[in-house]
């Protein structure tokens, strides 16, 4: 196996509590409890650990980070570490005279997703009435001098307001526009015959999407990424299981992807048990799909299995039951009738009489 290089990535998943509700949210269905949370002083250790060990770039996510009483700690000591910090959110926790005090401590980008362009559609999808407080803060956000970075998560509930969408961005000066296609993982995988869009809808939207590239180029970046079950080849999982990106469960759990925890057999570690070094570079989870070792037919003698490295392998757990197996969303894999299928289940039967389920509310105050 060639050297393993150290991560450059990390995603520091703070919490899983959150204000909102949404259907398509990635976190398990398990959640993390408050209670079983890193404290301050663990999450201070992975930011100097995994900075001793090269990682330049920091996301804060969950859950809400913002959620986190301790958030503006954290935010200073990723400032004096040397981190690129960035905080990805809902905005709901957050007013102008906080947004004013993360530029102070140092964070270097906000991300502030939306669920819609509309209102009504908006706080549907988010399970409460968030979107007025949405817009005050990308306000907020713009007015304190930071690059001004929108998220619309896409499905089919949503997909024919692209359009609208971008509307409503480039109303708010947005520099950034992220159209970010929903991955079937977690809650939005429970969801998914609500949620998948139809081909015609994914067609429409990439359209739109590159008319609004040319419009608003040079003022407004747009990205729009065609849904793996359109592709027919996968995307490379978060650039390649353990080369570039780490990510840190809300309780301490140290993980391939942010969804790793689903996979059997990775025996996975907690940072209270073993610092993040030999975690990275000796444990079975994060060696367990670096080079071709574990590869079967057909990713083993597949002449882009340097491009994509197999997929995604908890979405090929989920679909067939074998991570090690070639991720069903690529057409060369004998699975790939199981995307088929999804996307006939959801032509077939657009109004699905399963009801949508929502993310679990939790507890939003978390005091450490």
């Amino acid at each position: 196996m060639a050297k393993i290089p150290p991560p450059l990535w990390l995603l520091a998943e703070v919490t899983h509590s959150c204000p909102l509700q949404c259907p398509y949210c990635s976190n398990p269905l398990d959640l993390v409890p408050k209670k079983d949370e890193l404290d301050t002083e663990g999450w201070l250790k992975v930011l100097h650990q995994a900075r001793k060990m090269g990682a330049a770039q920091l996301g804060f996510s969950g859950g809400e980070p913002l959620v986190r009483k301790d958030l503006e700690v954290l935010i200073a000591e990723a400032r004096k570490l040397g981190y690129y910090s960035n905080l990805i959110t809902s905005g709901v926790g957050m007013d102008a005279a906080r947004v004013e005090k993360f530029r102070e401590l140092g964070l270097d980008h906000i991300q502030v997703s939306f669920q819609a362009d509309d209102a009504t559609l908006n706080d549907y999808l988010a399970g409460t009435n968030a979107f007025q407080h949405k817009l005050e803060m990308a306000r907020a956000v713009k007015a304190s001098g930071y690059p001004m970075v929108l998220c619309f998560v896409i499905h089919r509930q949503n997909t024919d307001r692209v359009a609208q969408m971008l509307d409503l961005a480039a109303e708010l000066q947005a520099d950034y526009v992220e159209l970010a296609t929903t991955q079937f993982e977690g809650w939005a995988l429970a969801n998914r015959d609500h949620l998948l869009p139809s081909l015609d809808q994914v067609r429409e939207a990439e359209r739109i999407a590159h008319a609004c590239q040319e419009t608003y180029k040079g003022k407004m970046k747009i990205y729009y990424v065609v849904p793996d079950y359109y592709e027919k080849r996968p995307k490379a999982c978060v650039a390649g299981w353990g080369r570039v990106f780490l990510a840190v469960a809300p309780d301490g759990l140290v993980l391939p992807c942010h969804s790793a925890r689903s996979l059997p057999n990775l025996e996975l570690h907690n940072v209270r048990d073993h610092d993040l070094e030999w975690i990275w570079y000796e444990s079975k989870a994060f060696n367990y799909f670096r080079g071709e070792d574990w590869m079967k037919e057909p990713c083993r003698t597949c002449d882009e299995r340097e491009k994509d490295f197999g997929g995604c392998h908890c979405q090929a757990f989920k679909l067939t039951g074998d991570p090690t197996n070639a991720d069903p969303t690529c057409a060369k894999s004998p699975h790939h009738h199981l995307i088929e299928q999804a996307i006939d289940t959801t032509r077939l039967n657009p109004s699905n009489s399963k009801p949508l389920l929502f993310r679990k509310r939790q507890n939003n105050t978390n005091l450490s």
